[in-house]
């Protein structure tokens, strides 16, 4: 795809380019004013920046990058138009193929480092954005298949996503000729005064599609019922799942897996599909036992032997979808769960909300005990109080009951998640608003944007990301546990508390994010300097080596050259580069130096005045660049060696005792090999889980940065600090021991992952399997 690629060029049916020449006007009237708004603010911040330099030399250079700005601003625009138009443009074309990946050059360039950090912000801005309107972004990928006569776009080829508006930023920010810190800084601008609105955007350019016959009408998620409402008994078949088109086969070892059995993954479309699973399996655990091995598989409250009556019908009526419910089922089709069953004595939900807010009012007085309760506990309490005011009979309703059941499942896979700590005691403190929050609207199970599900998550991820043992965030802890104390104070049946809960952490995550991300920036910075440091290093030491080869020298010369003079040769490669003149003259001198050393030629009398000058250029004292000079240069020493030469024996006998170089690493196996070569493949940001103890617990931590040349790799935390020291070649064997392993970001939140675990575990509990 090139820029210059335009609607009227491009080979599309009259339709297609109409509809996609009118998004693109759109395009321009929503992007114009943000774009001149992160443009102004960026003038605004340079010309800030020129008022406070410290220096003449910095302030001329923010002015320089300001007159730049003024004047090539309104190229951005146009230029970022232009992108966008090429892949609209594009739609209807064939995928490139993958290229085949490139060796990397042997050192990375100050040029590719730029890119390295424009490439992490960028991706950052389109990742926060991706996963914030994945819902919005799979309809338009479905709405963008049928422009472009195929199934849904992947997220690679669908124009208008984060990934293409940040792209066609950078296309734009190019046509400035500014320094890479104005560059970055745009690129947040334009997040701010741009990508903040793009849900709204995304909402425009559906409703331009629907007027315009593309998918009118398209829907992800059913709508929330506030009040009962009957339903349809039986609810439509589910469509099949749409496959996914996965990566080409690579053989890699273990973490992938392959041959695992899958189950049925069929959309659940309301409340009674959920209870048609349950009675399922409820059927089954009511069947002759298992065998044993099945039978480990079967919580408590499923376990042969468990007393519960027959399980109805799977071709019953099903009961509402809706909020509560109100009206006891027929004694003529009774259900079993694990948590009571429905009989005749069976209460409306509304006694049991109010039971509910008893027991949620002795949660926030701490009147309960200081170990979270489980959701049978919760249960418990209610039927307990519950009997004590409608008499020994009374149970809940089949469709509470089940509520009951489903949040329980959910509860146990967060727990898989998230370690013990303050974020797993706010979870069970937030487990009775949780269960009022779904007996009063079931769609709690079947919308991911419920502000109970959304709060719940914001506590779960904490947990498992945030809040490990040693990387407690203070702050976040207190505005955590204000949200749960306001939740549980103020809760009363009206989602707006959750809600504003959820907004409340959530502001104080952007806030952390951002510091996460400045962090890691300087972590990265830092290693990318030790990176270079160390090459240098090499390079120096290399350099030596070649220049004495096999000629025998005396050791305190030997340390000399692999100490001081080394130190000459990393300095003069670091600033200047194995390209330069500086260095192909003092590698000369390296060899003049072994020459001398070796007594293979004749003492040159400049020789020691030029090893002195070098010396001194690199910061060593005069004196004693002089001592060092003459030993070096195999000049005459003085009878009795004075107070420098007395000063550098001592220095070189104590730096004689640092360790040797590093060894070369160990043969791998073909299995590390594998994992080796696919992690010199993978994208910096990408998500890692490793294995931290015996008992399996996990630890995510983000590939921040690696060399592919020298192995070394860097790897921080969600708060963006670093963790341990790592190297591609050390993680490559924990991969093929199945220790550590890449995680794809496509699984959504915890909370969706967890909930989507439970019902896996539903379906293979009532026998579901995929054909």
């Amino acid at each position: 795809m090139t820029a210059t690629d335009t609607l009227a060029s491009a080979a599309l049916p009259v339709r297609v380019r109409r509809i996609l020449e009118a998004l693109l006007a759109q395009l321009q009237q929503a992007l114009f004013l943000g774009v001149e708004s992160s443009l102004d603010a960026l003038e605004q911040e340079l010309f800030l920046s020129a008022n406070r330099a410290r220096s003449n030399e910095t302030q001329t250079s923010y002015l320089s990058h300001l007159q730049h700005l003024r004047r090539d601003r309104a190229k951005v625009l146009p230029a970022l138009l232009a992108r966008l138009e090429a892949e609209l443009a594009a739609l209807r074309s064939p995928p490139q193929l993958p290229q085949a990946v490139e060796q990397p050059p042997a050192l990375l360039t100050l040029v590719e480092d730029a890119v390295i950090d424009q490439n992490i912000v960028l991706e950052e801005i389109a990742r926060r954005h991706s996963h914030r309107h994945q819902q919005a972004l799979h309809l338009l990928s479905q709405r963008f298949g049928v422009l472009a006569g195929s199934p849904a776009l992947d997220e690679a080829r669908q124009p208008l996503s984060p990934h293409s508006l940040c792209q066609a930023l950078r296309v734009g920010a190019a046509t400035l000729e500014v320094d890479l810190t104005s560059q970055l800084q745009l690129y947040r601008l334009f997040e701010q005064h741009v990508m903040s609105g793009y849900g709204e955007l995304l909402e425009q350019i559906a409703q331009t599609l629907g007027r315009q016959g593309v998918l009118p009408g398209l829907g992800f998620a059913p709508q929330r019922a506030r009040t009962p409402a009957a339903r349809s008994a039986s609810d439509p078949a589910p469509a099949p799942p749409a496959s996914k088109t996965g990566l080409p086969p690579v053989e890699l070892p273990g973490w992938v897996r392959p041959g695992q059995a899958r189950r049925s993954t069929a959309p659940v479309v309301s409340f009674a599909s959920l209870q048609r699973l349950l009675s399922a399996s409820h059927a089954r655990a009511s069947a002759p036992p298992p065998a044993a091995k099945d039978a480990g598989l079967l919580p408590a409250w499923m376990k042969p032997g468990a007393s519960h009556p027959a399980p109805p019908s799977l071709t019953s009526p099903g009961p509402a979808a809706g909020g509560a419910n109100t009206t006891p089922p027929s004694a003529g089709a009774p259900h079993t769960g694990g948590f009571g069953a429905a009989s005749e004595a069976s209460l409306p939900t509304a006694h049991v909300l109010s039971t509910l807010q008893t027991l949620q009012l002795q949660v926030a007085q701490g009147q309960v005990p200081s170990t979270p309760l489980a959701l049978e506990d919760i249960r418990e309490r209610v039927l307990a109080g519950l009997r004590r005011l409608h008499g020994p009979q009374a149970e809940l309703a089949r469709e509470d009951a089940d509520t009951f059941e489903l949040l329980d499942l959910l509860y146990r896979q967060i727990g898989r998640e998230v370690r013990r700590g303050p974020a797993s005691d706010m979870l069970g403190q937030l487990q009775v608003p949780v269960v009022q929050a779904a007996l009063n609207d079931r769609a709690f199970f079947l919308s991911p944007q419920h502000p109970a599900r959304e709060l719940l998550n914001a506590v779960a991820e904490s947990g498992a990301n945030w809040l490990g043992e040693d990387d407690t965030d203070p702050v976040l802890l207190a505005k955590l546990k204000a949200a749960v104390s306001k939740v549980l104070t103020e809760y009363t049946g009206d989602e707006a508390v959750f809600a504003q809960a959820h907004r409340d952490v959530q502001d104080h995550f952007q806030t952390a994010a951002r510091k996460a991300e400045v962090a890691e920036r300087r972590l990265v910075e830092a290693a990318r300097g030790r990176d270079r440091l160390e090459n240098a290093k090499t390079a120096a030491a290399d350099s030596i080596d070649q220049a004495l080869g096999a000629r025998p020298i005396p050791p305190f010369v030997q340390a000399l050259l692999s100490q001081a003079w080394a130190d000459v040769l990393t300095l003069i490669r670091l600033r200047h580069g194995d390209d330069s003149d500086e260095w192909q003259e003092v590698s000369a001198l390296t060899t003049r130096i072994a020459d001398a050393v070796t007594g293979q030629d004749t003492p040159e009398p400049a020789l020691p005045t030029q090893i002195e000058q070098a010396l001194v250029k690199v910061g060593y004292h005069s004196d004693e660049a002089a001592v060092i000079a003459r030993r070096l240069a195999n000049a005459p020493e003085p009878e009795l060696p004075g107070e420098p030469a007395l000063k550098l024996q001592a220095k070189v006998a104590a730096a004689a005792q640092v360790a040797p170089r590093r060894p070369a690493p160990l043969p791998r196996s073909p299995a590390e090999q594998a994992s080796y070569e696919s992690l010199r493949r993978l994208p910096f940001g990408t998500w890692f889980e490793f294995v931290q103890n015996q008992q399996g617990d996990l630890r995510r931590l983000r590939l921040s940065w690696y060399n592919p040349t020298s192995g070394h790799a860097l790897f921080v935390s969600a708060r963006g600090q670093k963790v341990g020291e790592h190297t591609l070649d050390s993680v490559a064997r924990l991969m093929a021991i199945d220790q550590a392993r890449p995680v794809s970001e496509e699984h959504g939140s915890l909370l969706d992952r967890a909930w989507q675990a439970a019902l896996a575990k539903l379906r293979d509990l009532a026998g579901m399997e995929a054909a």
